[in-house]
């Protein structure tokens, strides 16, 4: 069986749901993958609710269930999701014993505002974002698409073993994998199979492995002061503000490290209320990466102990919260090679290299990666290149969509191969 997986994509393309919020996505994913007789798994079946970092709050979450509701979502299907629980899994069983083999697919959008320049094909061809101020701007809607065009393909069950397909949310912000591994959804998985589409890799060049994906933490701090007249009993308050500047200088100070590579970055600070108030919240968000796990590591706890004395320095109350974590990704050569010879057979990649260096990215796929391993399989991350007309995460990013019938090919190809 065949999917239009070019249309697909545009569907999906048009209607982009941010992290934990893929309810329309994640149902028509359901759908698709019953059609085609898989054994489905989705809702808290997928993910260890605990595990899910940076949830969004519950009025967002209500606010997205309904929007799905009403563009259509199957009820049935999207009440079990309901919250948050967005991961959906299909399994089909071969012919005879073997293998697992596991493909992992990303299906968040982002919270930007998509181009509407006419230049912009998304906009030209009538499949822009319907959902002003979210866009898919990272390819997973060509992502999500190929993982339904291969379990299209794989619908047979004409090979020995297991295929499992694993359709994740939250990737942006590296808060999904996390919980899917937490609950066990990856420990029976002999090898692992994930993918990006572009990332400066060109239409018709394919890595068979990704190297230098950064460690990395989110938090989350939240600073609680006393609110008092800024003119005329300033002393009396606690200035929630001020102690979360205090953090954000002493965080940006930090020193470079012997070890590796690292990064830092308080990318929001907002508290107060208004001029003539000392501010008695405020909330900060901050980011470390690294190319070694145990630098971000030691960086991450510096960062925390900035915050707990740049709070008891001015008499604050604080809270810490991880929103997002990812650990480096070391792909076996096994499959690395693998994945090149059967891309050496699909018609439309003229280039097959072994491996690419992120551009000091993060990826939470590492995690499932990780679990495979620690497990006895084997993983790989590989790179299925395509012209951009705008960088990853800018509001005119589009794909090549030869790439989309390609990839499915190539995916195939790569699970029949390990399931012979």
């Amino acid at each position: 069986m065949e999917l239009d997986v070019i249309a697909l994509r545009r569907d999906l393309h048009a209607h982009p749901e941010v992290g934990f919020t893929e309810f329309r996505t994640a149902a028509k994913v359901v759908e698709i993958l019953l059609s085609l007789g898989y054994e489905v798994q989705y809702g808290e079946e997928t993910m260890d609710g605990p595990s899910r970092r940076g949830l969004p709050s519950e009025e967002a979450l209500e606010e997205a269930y309904q929007r799905a509701l009403r563009d259509g979502a199957n009820p049935d299907i999207v009440s079990k999701m309901r919250g948050g629980y967005t991961a959906v899994i299909g399994v089909k069983k071969g012919q005879a014993p073997g293998p697992t083999v596991g493909f992992r697919f990303d299906m968040d959008a982002l919270p930007i505002r998509e181009s509407a320049d006419a230049d912009h094909a998304p906009q030209a061809k009538g499949f822009r974002s319907v959902y002003e101020g979210s866009m898919h701007a990272c390819a997973h809607d060509g992502h999500t698409a190929v993982g339904l065009g291969l379990a299209a393909k794989l619908a047979d069950g004409s090979f020995h073993g297991t295929v499992k397909l694993i359709f994740q949310p939250a990737e942006e912000g590296v808060r999904g994998a996390y919980a899917i591994v937490q609950k066990g959804c990856l420990d029976d998985v002999d090898y692992l199979f994930c993918h990006h589409q572009g990332t400066d890799v060109p239409t018709g060049e394919f890595h068979g492995g990704g190297q230098g994906f950064l460690a990395s933490t989110k938090l989350a701090a939240r600073f609680y002061g006393v609110s008092s007249h800024a003119g005329a009993s300033p002393e009396k308050g606690r200035n929630a503000l001020l102690g979360a500047a205090t953090a954000l200088m002493n965080i940006h100070a930090l020193p470079r490290f012997s070890t590796g590579s690292t990064r830092v970055n308080v990318g929001v600070l907002e508290g107060g209320t208004a001029a003539n108030i000392v501010p008695e919240f405020a909330r900060m968000v901050i980011e470390t990466r690294s190319v070694s796990e145990e630098t971000n590591n030691d960086l991450e706890q510096r960062v925390r102990r900035i915050i707990a004395h740049s709070a008891e320095m001015h008499e604050l109350r604080y809270e810490i919260d991880v929103i997002g974590a990812a650990i480096p990704i070391r792909c076996d050569e096994e499959l690395v090679q693998l994945a090149m010879e059967e891309a050496r057979q699909v018609e439309g990649f003229h280039t097959v290299k072994a491996s690419v260096e992120s551009a000091m990215g993060s990826e939470d796929a590492s995690f499932m990666i990780r679990r495979v391993q620690e497990k006895g399989g084997k993983g790989t991350y590989m790179i299925i290149g395509s012209h951009l007309p705008a960088p990853h995460h800018h509001p005119k990013f589009d794909i090549e969509e030869e790439i989309l019938p390609r990839g499915v090919e190539l995916l195939s190809r790569i699970a029949r191969r390990v399931l012979t």
